[in-house]
């Protein structure tokens, strides 16, 4: 069953470290409402459970025409650890937060804190009608069919946009005014090291060939004339020398 993001821990850390009140998020929601075809959106360079992604965080307007002057996304619990890419315009920061109990990475090593959440801001705001990607690298948990929702915060000259709207169950996800941005893990990739699949040689081809013909047997024909031809080669040199004693 999804939940409001605002009713998560998470989502309650990211309004309560920014300072949004219930109010001002309504505010946001009523009065600060961006166009629906221009959410602010993630898109995952993969989707697949356990894999490393990158993320693209789309910022595609400001708020109400006013310029985009932060941008604050909260990181899902299930996600210990990201690498920000750095940008020329932007400052970004790791805020992080202490987990209790401690939990074990992929490398095997005790991690007793988490980045709860990455923020960008700039000193040359994001004008209206430009639009700019962020991104964030980072290991996807491995729960597939797990929506992985992103609260995100978007700062302005003038007023803020909260992101951080999650449809109810049942409720049709395009009817919200700000939907925090989320995408669904799918399968896990397969452990495979990039190799071509192994043919399996015993089996015949659909003409009616023997695979084995292609892939290693070597007819008669071939071996008759590879020796015609090292016989040749051999008399060739056995000539040359002779000419050359004569000469």
């Amino acid at each position: 069953m999804k939940r409001d993001a605002a009713a998560l821990p998470g989502g309650r850390r990211l309004v309560a470290r920014l300072g949004v009140t219930g109010a001002a998020v309504a505010l946001a929601v009523l009065g600060v409402a961006a166009p629906a075809q221009a959410h602010v959106t993630i898109t995952p360079s993969t989707t697949a459970a356990g894999a490393y992604a990158v993320l693209e965080v789309s910022v595609p307007h400001g708020c109400q025409g006013s310029s985009t002057t932060g941008i604050t996304i909260q990181l899902p619990d299930e996600i210990v650890s990201v690498t920000p890419t750095r940008h020329a315009l932007w400052e970004v920061e790791k805020n992080l937060e202490q987990l209790d109990p401690p939990v074990t990475d992929s490398h095997g090593r005790q991690v007793t804190e988490r980045v709860a959440s990455v923020t960008y801001r700039t000193d040359s705001p994001l004008p209206e009608g430009y639009r700019d990607v962020l991104e964030l690298s980072l290991l996807l948990p491995d729960l597939e069919g797990e929506t992985l929702v992103f609260p995100t915060i978007q700062t302005c000259e003038q007023g803020e946009s909260a992101w951080i709207e999650v449809p109810a169950e049942g409720q049709d996800g395009e009817a919200l005014e700000l939907p925090a941005p989320s995408f669904v893990l799918t399968a896990a990739a397969d452990d495979g090291d990039g190799a071509p699949a192994v043919i399996d040689t015993s089996l015949a081809a659909d003409d009616g060939s023997e695979v084995a013909d292609e892939t290693g047997a070597v007819d008669p024909w071939t071996i008759g004339a590879l020796v015609v031809g090292l016989v040749g080669a051999g008399l060739g040199g056995t000539a040359l020398v002779l000419q050359r004693r004569r000469a």
